[in-house]
């Protein structure tokens, strides 16, 4: 089950010296990821791949039926030579071979295209797809906020609905290796909660409480974890030394994590509507990066996204203690 991943941001290109340019900028170093890009069917979405191969960020194999996606191509006077192109009949044919490439090595990142969304995790999530790992997939946001001072990882606000407290650990670990591939090496996580405390009838402050306890065991590693913490209390200073709250998070979060897919999802709507934030974002957890870019993402935001998985393609995850 996943929600709607993007909304349109206010700005429609990535301001100079922002944390998109910072992505842009750490990938353009890097070899073009070779990539399959599902139903690229329309425009917009074809629009955006084509995009990014002259940026030579990704290297596309465009899946899908023939005749629509060259009508799409005419239709936005795309030239589309010498980009390979595999015939399908539909988008869940399409899904399928994206996903079988992927597991074979033929391809290091998958790209959205005209599909439904869960269409497209239904196929990489299925246990014929090769992709699973023993980490369960997540979402990151990664967002730049004009306001806040370093990039801010949001997780998980589109793919696991109500995670329980073993959900949550891969969601943590799947945000934290994110952030080792962004180049923040020691990464801080606050675990998001309505309050501060330990409330035993908030279960997302027993969750909040247990995993900084499995950090201190080993199984989370990479980052620094606090919780529960109230969103204030996270990304202001001012307001955690308000509360008295001594912690090297409180204030400084990199990572947010919140208790569920509702509270992700309108964290990152308001932040997007008002704070003028950027993003790009991947699912995180199965063998190859996922972009989940929608046909309304600006184009500036759907390139970042691609330097954001280059950057975790090459990136080797943490392990950690089951």
């Amino acid at each position: 089950m996943v929600v709607e991943t993007s909304i349109d941001p206010q700005a429609s290109n990535a301001r100079a010296g922002t944390q998109m340019q910072r992505l842009l900028r750490m990938a353009e170093v890097r070899p073009p990821l070779r990539t399959a890009v599902v139903h690229p069917v329309d425009a917009l979405s074809l629009k955006g791949a084509v995009e990014a191969a002259r940026c030579g960020l990704i290297e596309p194999i465009l899946i899908g039926p023939i005749g629509r996606i060259r009508a799409a191509a005419e239709a936005a006077g795309l030239d589309l030579g010498g980009l390979e192109v595999i015939d399908v009949e539909h988008s869940h044919r399409a899904a399928a071979q994206a996903c079988e490439m992927a597991a074979r090595g033929q391809v290091a990142a998958i790209m959205k295209g005209a599909l439904h969304t869960d269409e497209l995790l239904e196929a990489v999530v299925s246990s014929r797809s090769g992709l699973r790992t023993d980490r369960r997939m997540s979402h990151v946001f990664v967002l730049d906020v004009p306001s806040y001072p370093r990039p801010l990882l949001v997780s998980d606000a589109a793919l696991n609905i109500a995670p329980d407290l073993a959900t949550k650990r891969d969601i943590v670990q799947n945000a934290i290796d994110c952030a080792h591939a962004m180049d923040i090496p020691e990464p801080r996580v606050a675990i998001l909660s309505a309050v501060e405390t330990v409330n035993a009838k908030m279960v997302s402050t027993l969750d909040a409480a247990a995993l900084c306890k499995m950090a201190d065991r080993g199984q989370i590693v990479g980052g620094l974890l606090d919780g529960p913490l109230a969103f204030d209390n996270a990304i202001s200073v001012e307001a955690a030394e308000a509360k008295g709250i001594r912690s090297e998070v409180a204030g400084r979060a990199d990572i947010l994590i919140v208790p569920d897919i509702e509270s992700g999802n309108m964290l990152a709507k308001q932040l997007y509507y008002l704070a003028n934030a950027q993003s790009a974002g991947l699912v995180m957890g199965a063998r190859v990066p996922i972009m989940l870019t929608s046909r309304s993402d600006p184009e500036a935001l759907r390139l970042a996204s691609c330097a954001l998985a280059i950057l975790v393609s090459q990136h080797r995850p943490a392990k950690y203690q089951r």
